[in-house]
């Protein structure tokens, strides 16, 4: 399973009960954090979670309502004295802004990795995750990010015993390790079914629709996209500024066949996010306006139910 929680859900300005943009994924032990806006230690605090465990930080982009929190969390993680090293994956150029950032937290007991992004899509491995960076379309180079965990085939027992594999060597094939016994090779596809349904969680914000997020937003279990402005008759400024509207994300959504849509990164001027759901439902009917601290739990389909 797949800890969420939606820390800030805010564009542009913070605003009361409204931290800029962060969103924290935590799974087997560590912690992913995308995009760290102002107020994201304290909407950590406020849902009570923990910021040691966060190992990776992955930036869509270096507009500062997206990474203005960086300094405060990296002084916050030295004064816990913390060794283990923090990546942080971005676009092009995000040694330079860490650097930047470095300014204002020159002095850490922990190495700082950054890693570009190359290209307009690249996967990663992330403590048991697989997490692909894709570009979507904003003012500056921007990317949205897909995070996913694959299930591997249920044990057949009955084939283990059938093929007189000895049960110590169950959970290691289990685990997908090859073995070598007795002049024989015991393979894991001896004894496992076929793949499984696994989890997909998708986010992205600062961009216009674009085919690169129905692509890589399909079929996920949640979709995590801006909508910025609920009025539709702000198209024309979500085109100037490359952004969207709640309606052009529900319509992502439903291209996308995703299984559920919060919506986030608001403007400040949108006040009451939930008064245009209606014409979001008709769209794609399982949206929802989220608020700061929106935490959910991903868990893997149960083919017995």
């Amino acid at each position: 399973m797949i800890d969420i929680s939606l820390l800030g859900t805010g564009g542009m300005m913070p605003l009361p009960k409204r931290w800029l943009t962060s969103l924290l994924l935590r799974y087997n032990g560590s912690s992913l954090l995308i995009d760290c806006g102002e107020g994201t230690q304290i909407a950590l605090r406020e849902v009570g979670w923990s910021f040691k465990p966060i190992d990776t930080i992955l930036l869509t982009h270096f507009h500062a309502d997206h990474i203005s929190g960086l300094p405060g969390m990296f002084l916050t993680m030295g004064n816990a004295d913390r060794t283990d090293p923090v990546t942080v994956i971005g676009p092009k150029g995000v040694e330079r802004v860490i650097a930047a950032v470095r300014v204002m937290a020159p002095e850490l007991p922990f190495e700082v990795r950054c890693v570009p992004i190359e290209g307009n899509e690249q996967e990663f491995d992330v403590s048991g995750l697989k997490v692909k960076a894709f570009r979507v379309n904003h003012n500056i180079p921007c990317y949205g990010y897909s995070v996913s965990l694959a299930r591997a085939g249920r044990f057949d027992a009955e084939a283990a015993k059938a093929a007189d594999i000895p049960l110590k060597f169950w959970n290691p094939l289990q685990k997908g390790i090859t073995i070598e016994y007795e002049g024989r090779t015991l393979t894991p596809d001896m004894v496992m079914g076929g793949a499984r349904k696994g989890l997909k969680l998708t986010y992205c914000t600062d961009t216009r629709p674009t085919k690169s997020i129905v692509d890589n937003a399909s079929g996920s279990d949640l979709f995590i996209c801006e909508g910025m402005y609920g009025d539709p008759e702000k198209e024309a400024k979500a085109k100037d500024y490359r952004h969207m509207t709640m309606e052009e994300a529900a319509n992502l959504a439903r291209d996308a066949g995703v299984k559920e849509m919060w919506l986030t990164h608001y403007s400040p001027s949108l006040v009451r996010p939930s008064e245009y759901m209606e014409k979001v439902r008709k769209i794609f009917p399982n949206a929802s306006a989220a608020k700061d601290g929106r935490t959910a739990v991903l868990n893997f389909e149960d083919e017995d139910e």
